[in-house]
């Protein structure tokens, strides 16, 4: 794709800003599109075996003189007998009332995944897999457009993703899948075993970033025989989506082309019964249809193409 190419038309909220692996703290960066009810922030990290505390803040800019205002600050604090939180919003150089949450799971010395949710009227945080606290808002989360984290801790890696949309309208929280395992990108072509196949309710995560001159790619589902009944295939030179059956017939999915040089993207693929539910960047695509008789026959998650792969969970 030439530079003087015109890039179609794209939502924010299809758009998700790249991860940043291995950030030196403190660390400031711009949130793409800023907040808004839905979106979600993963921090993954470890905390020093001498950390006495550390913070992320949702600002309301970046300015060092005046201190912008922070629509959320979260303070883990060590030092003290009883590890805890301190929840807080600073307006016009002003701290408002303090929150303190005790019983913080973060421990010194251990990894921890913090994932915070953003919901229409309070932010909901929760830590290694377990809801931990909530916040309500004191500015309006509109305003919020950068992310600082300060202080005593190593950051592996920051994501910003939107919900899963297939929780939406419950209550319990989506399941945030870390980015980093074992290193910032795994091999492509990239193949998983699927021992078992797929059983209803099952959630394929995909996450990773288009090349710079891409060509392809694909993600297939393949039984014993290598046939692969499910296949989505992007294709780089009409910019279309689509749904291909081990035959090759072809069925487009109508939505916006993510697959743009240096762009992120995500791939989930929940499995139900009769079929299989996509989203692509938090945004549900429709489904293809298949028994379960054939979801249980599928043994290998197989991805090609010009891409960085960050993340493959099922």
């Amino acid at each position: 794709m030439s530079v003087d190419e015109h890039l179609d038309p794209i939502p924010d909220s299809f758009i998700l800003q790249p991860p940043a692996f291995h950030p030196v703290v403190p660390y400031v960066t711009t949130i793409f599109g800023g907040l808004y009810a839905g979106k979600m922030v993963m921090l993954q990290g470890v905390v020093p075996l001498h950390a006495r505390r550390f913070q992320v803040d949702f600002q309301c800019g970046c300015c060092l003189h005046p201190r912008p205002d922070i629509a959320f600050h979260f303070n883990p604090r060590f030092y003290t007998v009883k590890p805890h939180v301190i929840c807080n919003t600073l307006q016009g150089g002003l701290w408002q009332k303090e929150v303190r949450w005790p019983g913080v799971t973060l421990q010194r010395g251990a990894s921890f995944l913090i994932l915070f949710l953003f919901e229409n009227e309070e932010v909901k945080v929760s830590v290694n897999g377990r809801h931990f606290l909530h916040y309500r808002y004191q500015l309006p989360l509109s305003r919020v457009d950068t992310l600082g984290i300060y202080g005593d801790v190593l950051v592996k890696a920051v994501g910003f993703l939107n919900i899963n949309p297939f929780v939406e309208g419950r209550r319990e929280y989506p399941v945030g899948y870390p980015f980093l395992l074992y290193s910032p990108r795994l091999e492509v072509p990239c193949s998983r075993t699927l021992p078992r196949g797929l059983w209803p309710g099952q959630v394929i995560v995909v996450r990773g970033l288009v090349l710079q001159e891409p060509k392809d790619f694909t993600l297939s589902l393949r039984d014993r025989t290598t046939h692969a009944p499910v296949t989505i295939r992007a294709s780089f030179t009409d910019r279309t989506l689509a749904w291909v059956s081990s035959w090759g017939r072809k069925k487009l999915i109508a939505a916006p082309f993510l697959f743009y040089p240096q762009r992120f993207f995500e791939v989930l693929l929940l499995c139900q019964e009769g079929g299989l539910k996509l989203a692509l960047n938090g945004q549900g695509l429709g489904a293809t249809s298949l028994n379960q008789k054939a979801l249980e026959q599928l043994r290998e998650l197989r991805i090609t193409g010009s891409v960085h792969l960050y993340c493959v969970h099922y």
